[in-house]
């Protein structure tokens, strides 16, 4: 079967989709890359939230797939907003890396008795997540957060070059590039030498709903459906439908200071951790909620009522 796969083009869009194309070819499918320019790749000057998100990275990418011009799409499965048009589906979730976010300090600015955001006090801290903002607001409230957006080399080299201090990244994205890097194509190396990077312990600086996951989406009709099914990895699947099942709920995206992260503890349990950003007496906190049980659904929805109603205020 020959398969013409969607994808961004950014480095890492391309590293990912290359991943998800080889496991393809692997079984025997002839794929055909096409990369489609999203909103978010156009417009790169301003927040998510006046850009017009959730899903400016994946809009015309499914789009391409409803029309029929492409046969499966790869996404970053974080971009996905929580509802997609009615004929697509998320058939497939392969390999999940790690969730947590990544912190990239400038040599100068890194102070590592600062704690868990090691960079020194009132350093300025590029990022366009509001769940990111939020997150440096409570552990960090000395810290200034700068809008910061555009490809993984872009954001690198601003560090390096001193306009920011440090900024967030998704280590699974690092991560993949790394690997990419390492294994087949020299040229999509990210140079962050010099860079002091901290891993973020995802129980404690909560990450995006599904980070570190990749969404292969094919139209519920498309002959190709058993075949993306089959590159599904049923654990991560399970515990990336809790995180957007309270995404769903949430009805959040980009603009709501929102984390989940769910993962697998004795056997068919689930165990999923999540902070909201909600104002009391007309200031902003973060509220903690913690739960577990064996049926994604059903953990998302005594979540959503322990953010509302319960949890720890932070």
């Amino acid at each position: 079967m020959k398969l013409r796969l969607g994808t961004r083009g950014s480095r890492l869009a391309l590293a990912q989709s290359g991943d998800v194309a080889r496991m393809f070819e692997a079984r025997g499918h002839e794929v055909e890359i096409q990369v489609i320019k999203t909103t978010g790749d156009r417009d790169r000057d301003r927040a998510f939230v006046d850009v017009g998100a959730p899903g400016v990275f994946v809009i015309e990418i499914e789009q391409a797939l409803v029309a029929g011009s492409i046969d499966v799409a790869v996404h970053s499965y974080k971009d996905l907003p929580s509802k997609s048009p009615a004929e697509l589906v998320v058939a497939a979730v392969p390999e999940r890396v790690d969730a947590a976010d990544r912190l990239l300090i400038r040599p100068e600015a890194n102070e590592p008795g600062q704690g868990l955001i090691p960079v020194r006090r009132h350093g300025v801290i590029g990022t366009a997540s509001a769940r990111r903002q939020a997150l440096l607001r409570h552990f960090r409230p000395d810290l200034a957060a700068e809008l910061l957006r555009g490809n993984l080399p872009t954001r690198v080299a601003k560090v390096r070059d001193g306009i920011y201090d440090a900024t967030l990244l998704a280590a699974a994205g690092l991560m993949r590039l790394d690997r990419t890097a390492a294994t087949r194509d020299p040229s999509v190396a990210l140079d962050r030498g010099g860079i002091v990077e901290v891993r973020l312990d995802p129980a404690v600086f909560v990450p995006a709903p599904s980070q570190g996951a990749l969404a292969i989406q094919v139209r519920r009709d498309s002959p190709a459906l058993g075949e993306v099914q089959a590159l599904d990895d049923a654990a991560a699947h399970r515990a990336v439908r809790a995180e957007r099942a309270l995404l769903a709920l949430v009805e959040g995206g980009c603009q709501v200071p929102f984390g989940a992260w769910a993962r697998a503890v004795d056997g068919r349990q689930l165990e999923m951790i999540a902070l909201l950003e909600r104002e009391f007496d007309g200031a902003p906190r973060l509220v903690r909620a913690i739960g577990r049980g064996p049926d994604p659904e059903a953990l998302a929805a005594s979540m959503w009522e322990e953010l509302q109603h319960g949890g720890t205020l932070l």
